[in-house]
């Protein structure tokens, strides 16, 4: 179907849910409900296309007016020079009724669950992994977005073994779902002693956090268990049962939590991180039976996969994906230069789903 057939169909079903809704027709309150947010959906689009057939009209009158030699020299120069502006406008108006046409990934407008592992290198790789979510933890203050950190088991020398945090605020997830997959880092670690240059990698999963409306979770497909709480190396934190642990049977997915003190409250934050990897399971299976080759070519965001390289010694951030490589690492690091990177990702994604709609 051509972009015009595309957009004829949109604006066809907005004049159909704007006369149903302004009409007699009996409609359940569900009904109503489901219409009036569909034609919010549709009404930019149907808006845009009428813009477009506006400019695309007037040009076509100026260019007729300067074409005909009946008229004043002076007005068919004008009329010329003011029919070619509209006709540059046209591809920018084109290529938002575009970008309007794909098909909207509900989880953007969300909040994120983010968590951050460390992978293979030992201390070092810990240590790499207090830095990424200490650099999420700065671009997340650069947006005015809430960073509430959710749980942390550190080593002994400080490094993140594992770090989760809840992101809250405007297009959370939109701008951090390509986070997701393996980072590598590359440097002489501070316990190595002969100045070599290591390799080392962590993990940063972006869950859109899920509402209880979202996922249904029974009380039979839980098993809870509490345990004593204890910090880096053993050292007990805690002198009650308060962490908790809680295995989705059905799946197998284990979210283990002993940050806080009162056992009520880590349950809650467990099963709000259960919620969003559940959440995220089903979304991606959607998304992978709608556009899957669309995905592949950026990333499926899997986890296992590599998605950059923090190479310290070069002083250089290389995304393998879109292949873009900054050299700026410091200003990455502290989330500044982060920007720059997710935009070219968002372009890109929206590069692969615009040729996906030809």
């Amino acid at each position: 179907m051509s972009l015009e057939a595309k957009l004829g169909a949109v604006v066809d079903r907005y004049n159909e849910l704007r006369d149903r809704l302004a009409g007699r027709e009996a409609l359940t309150p569900v009904e109503m409900a489901r219409m009036s947010k569909e034609l919010s959906d549709v009404t930019p689009i149907a808006e845009k296309f009428g813009e477009l057939g506006k400019v695309r009209a007037e040009a076509e009158e100026l260019a007729a007016l300067a074409a005909d030699p009946v008229t004043d020299a002076d007005l068919r120069e004008l009329a010329r020079d003011e029919a070619e502006a509209l006709r540059e406008r046209l591809p920018a108006i084109e290529r938002e009724l575009r970008l309007m046409l794909i098909p909207k990934d509900e989880a953007d407008a969300r909040n994120a669950i983010l968590e951050v592992r460390a992978g293979t290198g030992g201390e070092e790789a810990a240590l790499f992994a207090y830095e990424l979510f200490r650099m999420y933890q700065r671009y997340a203050e650069l947006h005015g977005w809430r960073f509430e950190t959710m749980s942390i088991a550190e080593t002994d020398l400080g490094g993140y073994k594992e770090a989760i945090a809840n992101v809250t605020g405007r297009d959370v997830f939109a701008r951090l779902k390509f986070e997701s997959g393996g980072h590598r880092v590359q440097r002489v670690p501070v316990t190595e002693g002969g100045g070599r240059i290591h390799t080392s990698a962590a993990t940063v999963a972006v869950l859109p956090e899920a509402e209880e409306v979202d996922v249904r979770i029974e009380d039979k497909d839980l098993r809870i268990d509490v345990f004593r709480s204890s910090g880096p190396g053993g050292q007990s934190v805690n002198t009650t049962d308060s962490a908790v642990r809680i295995t989705h049977l059905p799946t197998g997915i284990v979210v283990s939590q002993q940050d806080e003190k009162s056992q009520h409250k880590n349950k809650a934050k467990a099963l709000k991180v259960l919620r969003a990897r559940l959440y995220e399971a089903q979304r991606l299976a959607l998304e992978a039976e709608r556009s899957a080759d669309r995905r592949s070519q950026v990333g499926s965001g899997d986890r296992s996969e590599r998605v950059r390289t923090y190479n310290f010694p070069q002083g250089r951030v290389t995304d393998h994906r879109i292949g873009l490589t900054l050299h700026k690492i410091d200003k990455v690091m502290t989330g500044e230069a982060l920007d720059e990177i997710i935009d070219a990702l968002t372009e890109e994604d929206q590069a692969m789903a615009l040729a996906s709609l030809e």
